[in-house]
C-alpha cells in the first residue's frame, strides 16, 4: 500500500512526516505511538503496549515502508504504555537502534524488575489483559541517550533533552522541522474529548508513581519552553498547539495545576485514610479546570469517568512522593 492510499483509521497523518498511530490501550485516542518519515527513513518514538504491535508494523506497511526502513525506535520512558511495545516491535525492525534514557535502559535489556513493579500496581490480570508479556532487547541494539544529544533521521535532526519530573528515566524529543517536542507524559495529559470549539485543547498533569517530582517537573516544562515550540506531541493524546501563543497557554496551564497538586498534597500529608482524600481533592481540582475550559459543559460525571485512571495514578503517585519528602535524599 502506498502513503496515497487511504489510511487505516488508527494512523493519523500530522504533517511534516508525522504520524499518529492510536495503540488502542484502554480506549479508542488514549494512547498514541508517533511515526517520522524522513526521506525514506523511519523512527517510532513510544510504542504503546505489546498489543500494539500489529498496528506499528501496519503503519509502515501502509506507508509503503519495509521493515529495515527504521533507524530508531526510542521509547519517552519505560513505563509500559509508552513502552511495553519496545521488545516485540525492535524483534520485528532489522535495521533499528533503541535508544533509551540511560536509567532505563537496563529494564528495556532485561523487563523482569519494570514487570515486577508495574504488577505490584496493577495486579497479575490486569497486566496480561492491558499490557502482554515484555520482551527484553539485546543489549547490542541498544543505545543509552544522554543530554542534548542529536541523531539524524533521513535529512532532519532530532535533539533530545533529560526532563525528570514525571520519571527520572524520561527524555524528550526536540524535531525541528515541525518545531516540536515529543513529549511522552512531561507536558501532561490532554485527550480530545476536551477539545473546545473556540479554547482549543485542554491539559492537565500527570504524577504516575513512583517518581514525581514537582520542582523537576516545573524545570523540564520551562526547559522545553525554551524552544519556543509551535506544537507538542502527547502520547496521551497526539499533536496540541495551533501555534507557539496557544502552547504557552497550555504550558501555563499546566504549571499552574502541577501546582495545586502539589499544595493540595502537602495540606493532605497527615490526613487519615489520606489516598481516598487526595483523589476527591484531586477530581474535584480537574473538574473546575475542565468546567472553566469548556464552552459547552460536560456533566461532572462524565469528566469522572474519563479520568478515572489518571486520577487514580496521580493519587498513587503524590502519595509516593510526601512519602519521600521526610526521607534523606538519595542521588
Amino acid at each position: 500500500m502506498s502513503a496515497s492510499t487511504a489510511l487505516p483509521a488508527y494512523l493519523e497523518p500530522l504533517g511534516h512526516g508525522i504520524y499518529a498511530v492510536d495503540t488502542a490501550f484502554q480506549r479508542d485516542h488514549f494512547d498514541a505511538a508517533f511515526l517520522i518519515v524522513d526521506d525514506g527513513r523511519a523512527a517510532f518514538i513510544d510504542t504503546g503496549t505489546r498489543h500494539a504491535l500489529p498496528r506499528l508494523l501496519g503503519a509502515l506497511e501502509a506507508l509503503g515502508l519495509p521493515r529495515d526502513a527504521v533507524d530508531w525506535v526510542i521509547p519517552t520512558h519505560v513505563h509500559l504504555d509508552h513502552a511495553g511495545g519496545v521488545g516485540p516491535l525492535m524483534a520485528e525492525l532489522p535495521a533499528a537502534t533503541l535508544l533509551v534514557h540511560p536509567r532505563g535502559l537496563r529494564h528495556m535489556v532485561d523487563p523482569s524488575a519494570l514487570w515486577a513493579g508495574a504488577l505490584a500496581v496493577y495486579g497479575e490480570e490486569e497486566m496480561r489483559r492491558s499490557y502482554g508479556e515484555l520482551v527484553g532487547v539485546p543489549e547490542s541494539r541498544t543505545q543509552a541517550s544522554s543530554d542534548e544529544q542529536r541523531i539524524a533521521l533521513g535529512g532532519r535532526t532530532l535533539r533530545l533533552i533529560d526532563t525528570p519530573g514525571h520519571a527520572r528515566h524520561h527524555h524528550c524529543v526536540w524535531d525541528e522541522v515541525s518545531g516540536g517536542w515529543f513529549t511522552g507524559d512531561t507536558f501532561g495529559l490532554s485527550y480530545r474529548e476536551f477539545d473546545d470549539p473556540v479554547r482549543g485543547a485542554w491539559i492537565m498533569p500527570t504524577s504516575t508513581p513512583v517518581q514525581f517530582e514537582p520542582d523537576a517537573l516545573r524545570a523540564s516544562i520551562a526547559r522545553m519552553m525554551a524552544a519556543h515550540p509551535a506544537r507538542m506531541y502527547l502520547t496521551h493524546y497526539s499533536r496540541i498547539g495551533k501555534d507557539a501563543a496557544d502552547v504557552e497557554r497550555l504550558a501555563a496551564l499546566l504549571v499552574a495545576q502541577i501546582d495545586e497538586m502539589e499544595a493540595i498534597a502537602r495540606r493532605l500529608k497527615d490526613a487519615p485514610d489520606r489516598h481516598a482524600a487526595l483523589k476527591r481533592e484531586l477530581l474535584a481540582l480537574f473538574q473546575r479546570r475542565a468546567a472553566e475550559h469548556l464552552t459547552e459543559p460536560m456533566p461532572p460525571t462524565r469528566v469522572a469517568a474519563l479520568l478515572a485512571m489518571d486520577v487514580e495514578l496521580n493519587a498513587q503517585g503524590l502519595g509516593v512522593w510526601l512519602d519521600k519528602l521526610d526521607k534523606p535524599a538519595r542521588g
